[in-house]
């Protein structure tokens, strides 16, 4: 008895899929057709087969490079003529994630059913964000899904690139300082203890910073397992927070108001906000429909209140520089920009231009801080360590004096 992989449409003009047992095709037509469902496709195949092909290419997430490339090729295969359902057939076996490979089957599969390519891609949040959707609509609509989906690659290649800037902005100085607390917390813990057993020799009271560097020893060692839980539950109620409403916007303001990383979050949201503005617009999709997919791609929820604030006021007549004014959110020469764009009627043009300056002036934040904090950081460190040696080393110094 063969298995066989069934496409149907219920009474209701659902469609469903699913897999069957019958000795031919037209046996499980007839099965299907008894469950009250009309079979539109069946391929003969085994469970295991389909389970290999579902499943087979490297596993891990997808990330923005992997979604990039798939429209980028998209785009090219769209332009050179190619059906739609080809297309999404060659862009899933040719996928390397395995999770990727099978949302773009699935898509495949969907829209050979009837579904259109927009409806297909919302039910795979995951892969096609709000942005996205949104933009494959505009296209569908317009009949030039393949200029929109090239819009889309160049926009995310922008988003991952200042993206790449950022991570590495933050994540050496983090690097650094972990490292300078590992090796800190390792002086303190096995060498001063050491040096500790032969203070305990010396006649007379020991140097200041001596006592200092024993009391932060004595006080590591005798309480390192509370201090370790103490961080990791601190960590546990920032994260569990993060979830909260009010616990995210408290995170995302104090992202935006901290001292040296602050202004790069902010150009950050700025450049993403004026970009992806930019691109929904020449892409034709409404303004309030586009102020709604910023909001929900800002991930900041500060910025989002301010553009969901702004698209309540353009409901009521108003402009969108004026409540981007009032937010305090934006910078004046933003929201500025922003005004002659919508009096001159050339806001898509003068959003790129936002977009286009602040993307260059965190490519000037992000070389800036990295040059800054690098001798910062190599200071630090050598303060530190310098700190536990000078300690250390002083009453032995004394006692070779008083031995002579």
């Amino acid at each position: 008895m063969a298995v066989y992989q069934y496409v149907a449409r219920t009474r209701q003009g659902k469609m469903v899929t699913g897999r069957t047992e019958a000795v031919d095709q037209s046996t499980a037509a007839k099965a299907l057709r008894e469950q009250g469902l009309i079979p539109t496709s069946i391929e003969v195949g085994t469970a295991q087969a389909k389970q290999t092909k579902a499943i087979r290419g490297r596993g891990g997430a997808v990330k923005i490079d992997d979604v990039v490339i798939m429209s980028r090729q998209f785009s090219t295969m769209i332009r050179a003529g190619l059906p739609l359902l080809e297309v999404l057939n060659i862009l899933a076996d040719q996928s390397e994630k395995r999770s990727m490979k099978t949302i773009l089957k699935q898509v495949e599969r969907d829209v050979e059913t009837g579904s259109s390519l927009t409806e297909a891609c919302q039910k795979h949040p995951r892969l096609f964000n709000t942005f996205y959707v949104s933009m494959v609509k505009a296209g569908e609509a317009s009949g030039m899904l393949d200029t929109i989906l090239d819009q889309v690659a160049g926009y995310m290649e922008k988003v991952a690139s200042i993206q790449r800037k950022v991570k590495s902005a933050v994540m050496y100085p983090a690097i650094v300082s972990c490292i300078a607390i590992l090796i800190t917390t390792f002086l303190l813990v096995k060498i001063v203890p050491v040096f500790v057993d032969i203070f305990s020799q010396l006649h007379g009271q020991l140097p200041l910073v001596t006592r200092i560097c024993v009391a932060m020893s004595d006080a590591i060692r005798h309480n390192l397992l509370m201090v370790l839980v103490g961080l990791i539950a601190a960590g546990l109620i920032i994260w569990q927070a993060g979830k909260t409403k009010g616990g995210r916007r408290a995170i995302d303001t104090w992202k935006l108001k901290m001292p040296i990383f602050g202004p790069l979050f902010l150009k950050v949201g700025v450049a993403r906000f004026t970009r992806t503005l930019g691109v929904l617009i020449r892409s034709g999709v409404n303004i309030l429909n586009a102020l709604e997919i910023v909001a929900r791609t800002a991930n900041n929820v500060v910025i989002e209140a301010a553009v969901m604030k702004t698209r309540s006021s353009i409901q009521s007549g108003e402009t969108i520089a004026g409540p981007l004014r009032e937010s305090e959110v934006f910078p004046p020469m933003v929201v500025r920009m922003i005004d002659v764009g919508e009096r001159t009627g050339a806001l898509e043009s003068m959003l790129t231009k936002i977009a286009d300056f602040y993307e260059d002036q965190v490519d000037a934040a992000v070389a800036g801080l990295t040059s800054l904090i690098e001798p910062l950081l190599i200071v630090f460190l050598g303060l530190l360590v310098g700190f536990i040696a000078i300690a250390m080393f002083l009453p032995l110094f004394k006692m070779v004096e008083q031995v002579q």
